[in-house]
């Protein structure tokens, strides 16, 4: 699986970037089997939104995972930027889970 990562209103640090790809990149257990159908994508966004109506700092992590004939989301947002991107994996991975029982 292909890891995208793009960093919006922040600097993506190289453990961040680590952080993020071992997070995500541990669903590939769940999905390999489709791999032999495609190309499997997972682009992955992290950013710090606006604090609107928020004190501090706000994080917003997303993640789209491009499976053959389904394209999964998943989005969180958090105060910490690990809690988001740990948010947006359980999600994807309730995703997947559902994917798997139609397929």
């Amino acid at each position: 699986m292909h890891i995208d990562i793009t960093a919006k209103n922040l600097d993506l640090t190289g453990s961040l970037d680590t952080y993020i790809r071992q997070k995500l990149g541990s669903l590939d257990k769940f999905i390999e089997r489709y791999e032999e159908l495609g190309a499997l994508e997972l682009k992955a966004t992290i950013e710090r939104a606006t604090a609107h109506h928020h004190k501090g700092e706000v994080f917003r992590a997303a993640a789209d995972l491009i499976l053959p004939k389904k394209n999964l989301h998943a989005e969180e947002t958090h105060e910490d930027a690990h809690a988001a991107i740990d948010a947006v994996r359980d999600k994807l991975h309730h995703e997947i889970e559902k994917y798997r029982t139609e397929h």
